[in-house]
């Protein structure tokens, strides 16, 4: 396997617009490694002028891509799939150096993320509509699914391959052309990954990646240009109002993957030990930089003390340190905004009577770290129960019934992923039904599968990624109607 220095040095970092090109004007930005605060590399600063080549570019190649037959649509997503694959170590190391997480957690992310590719050259074969005679006797019904055109996809940093992957293999699929805006702070993945769609067949301008430090003034042309017909987000809920807004002028099908606030929920009939072990998985998982993440334990009273105690016992073996370390196994924050951000809120809940009883506080030095951290007795008013933390934090409150165990996992705006633990099946179903959010995870602390449907309600936005659904987010249904 390479080395850091030889991996970085093989990387393109130019922006990719058929190819790797120069930024006008020459532009660059610094790509940082969170656990030490040094740069990285330098990578092409794309400007306005920059985004709208590749506009152009996806718009010139948009209808022979959705002509060409989706067999070798499919077979093109393949090869991306083995070609990641293959490549899976200096995949997970690349994200490790410029995201912070943990080495097995990025290999994990790369057998998610490639695993896209996989699902969705298998569905691009199925693309289908219907035929049927019309009910009154008139005439019959066609009706037909075709891409909706140039996508614009606008990822964030917490999963540098995955978050581009679950956009990028349903729009190929479908016969989409893509441009993708990757995170200012996790680009160096993203062009890597484009240039493995090219070696494996992609034609140059059905995929382009713009890299920038400057988000709004580069897309704002995009979603003003009529050619543009899809846009797909994930990230903050305030950036995704903005956008929703944005892309109005131009009536842009939308996805919107946007913020989470999850409850975990376990009641007294659980396993507690299980529970924890699908705590550890739902709050430390990606280093709880997720927006699956857990974000408020309701633990029922009889039991709370019982699964604090183990939880406590568990993350306290977490060793933090830098992602390349063997040893580590939490990684660094992705920068000091979000250091920052989670100590507010840690400080935020202790000032008003939290108890700590693991963590709480930064050590300090170089990078952006921050220990794994409980929380107890938390106050309702804390932010921390409110806001999304997007760290290693696990704030446990408790309840006593069912129903007020219910009421408190909805006491949000948001409605991404619930986690429930129960081992009554009756509970489990009505709990779940119960729950305002776009997916429940039963007994269980990972949720995301590239062939399930992916995607919240209420605040969290809108669209689905993956399953038999995700493709449909880039398919037009046109009815045409016959004698």
């Amino acid at each position: 396997m390479a080395s850091e220095r030889e991996l970085l040095e093989s990387v393109p970092t130019k922006l990719w617009i058929g190819g790797p090109v120069d930024a006008t004007g020459g532009g660059t930005f610094p790509v940082r490694n969170p656990a030490t605060g040094e740069t990285l590399v330098e990578v092409a600063d794309a400007t306005p002028e920059d985004a709208m080549r590749a506009l152009d570019a996806a718009a010139a190649v948009q209808a022979d891509w959705a002509a060409t037959p989706a067999r070798q649509r499919g077979e093109i997503l393949r090869a991306v799939f083995e070609a990641i694959t293959a490549r899976a170590e200096e995949f997970a190391l690349l994200m490790t150096l410029e995201m912070g997480k943990a080495l097995p957690e990025s290999r994990n992310e790369v057998r998610y993320g490639a695993e896209f590719f996989r699902w969705f050259s298998e569905e691009a074969v199925r693309v289908h509509g219907r035929y049927q005679p019309a009910p009154g006797g008139t005439g019959r019904i066609l009706v037909h699914k075709q891409p909706v055109g140039p996508c614009l996809a606008i990822t964030p940093w917490n999963f540098p391959l995955a978050m581009g992957t679950r956009k990028i293999g349903p729009a190929l699929a479908a016969g989409c052309t893509m441009i993708v805006k990757p995170a200012s702070e996790t680009p160096l993945t993203m062009l890597l990954l484009a240039q493995l769609c090219r070696d494996a067949g992609l034609p140059d301008g059905v995929l382009s990646v713009i890299t920038t430090s400057h988000s709004g003034a580069v897309t704002a042309p995009l979603l003003n240009d009529p050619r543009l017909r899809k846009l797909t987000f994930t990230g903050s809920t305030p950036v995704g109002k903005k956008l929703v807004e944005a892309s109005a002028h131009g009536l842009l099908r939308t996805s919107m993957e946007l913020g989470g606030n999850a409850p975990f929920v376990v009641f007294d009939d659980a396993d507690i030990d299980a529970a924890v072990q699908g705590a550890l998985l739902a709050k430390l998982r990606n280093g709880g930089e997720a927006c699956t993440a857990a974000n408020r334990f309701h633990v029922q009273n009889s039991v709370r003390a019982e699964f604090t105690r183990k939880l406590v016992s568990a993350m306290a073996d977490y060793k933090l340190g830098p992602g390349t370390d063997p040893e580590t196994t939490l990684g660094p924050l992705i920068n000091e905004d979000q250091l920052n951000t989670v100590t507010d809120l840690v400080e935020d809940a202790v000032s008003a009577g939290a108890r700590i009883e693991l963590g709480g506080k930064a050590p300090g030095g170089p990078g952006w770290f921050y220990p794994a951290t409980v929380l107890t007795d938390l106050p309702s008013q804390s932010r921390i129960l409110r806001e999304e933390v997007f760290g290693p934090v696990a704030p446990i409150v408790g309840f006593e019934t069912e129903e007020e165990g219910l009421a408190a996992a909805n006491n949000t705006e948001f409605g991404l992923v619930a986690y429930v633990y129960t081992q009554n099946l009756d509970r489990a179903l009505r709990i779940a039904e119960g729950l305002e959010t776009g997916m429940v995870g039963v007994n269980r602390g990972v949720i995301s599968d590239p062939a399930a449907p992916f995607g919240g309600v209420k605040e969290s936005g809108f669209g689905r990624e993956g399953g038999f659904e995700g493709i449909e987010e880039y398919l037009d249904t046109k009815y045409i109607a016959l004698p």
